[in-house]
């Protein structure tokens, strides 16, 4: 019986480090955003972000490809500076937010690509449709004490989707050639963490 039970306590010392390994961080939905930019007219760039986006990293602090990611972006906030087109993005003829009203990702593959930077691997979902993306993520930021005790990092993410991919299809053709939205948008998320 003492070796049974000095070889279940060996056990638990040596797992214990790897629990204390993983760390679980909140994304501070206050301090972070997730940023688009489209074409318009095929003269310019439209500018707009979600100010709603939540979720948790569970960060493995030894091996960072054993992270998972999983974030929320309420697409009701969706704000272009410009209340009509706003509206308009909310309707059916694009998010459809009374239908959709959340756009998710979840991760399934977090890989190195290059000093502190990252490829997240992961399953985005907007408009009821869900596709594989891989965001392009610079490193974690180095963990910091705020004035109040909280343990924070932040990282940003960047990638670029077809809209049509995901159902966003609506359009009108211009006189002069080219269309009133282009196809392409560019994300960039910039997330706060708060260590739970």
């Amino acid at each position: 019986m003492n070796r049974l039970t000095s070889a279940v306590t060996a056990l638990a010392l040596l797992a214990v480090p790897e629990l204390a390994s993983a760390s679980t961080w909140e994304i501070d939905g206050g301090h972070s955003a997730a940023q688009f930019s489209v074409r318009h007219l095929m003269v310019s760039n439209v500018r707009g972000e979600f100010g709603k986006v939540t979720g948790t990293v569970n960060l493995d602090d030894k091996d960072v490809t054993k992270s998972t990611v999983e974030a929320t972006i309420d697409a009701s906030t969706i704000n272009t500076r410009e209340e009509k087109r706003d509206q308009h993005l909310k309707s059916a003829d694009f998010f459809d937010v009374a239908k959709f009203p959340s756009i998710t990702f979840k991760s399934k593959k977090v890989a190195k690509a290059g000093g502190d930077n990252l490829k997240v691997t992961g399953d985005l979902t907007i408009h009821g449709v869900t596709k594989e993306i891989v965001l392009n993520v610079e490193g974690l930021a180095k963990p910091t004490k705020d004035p109040w005790g909280n343990t924070k990092s932040g990282a940003t993410a960047t990638t670029k989707i077809n809209r049509k991919d995901f159902g966003l299809t609506w359009n009108k053709a211009l006189e002069t050639g080219g269309v009133v939205v282009g196809e392409d948008v560019n994300i960039t998320i910039d997330i706060e963490l708060l260590k739970k």
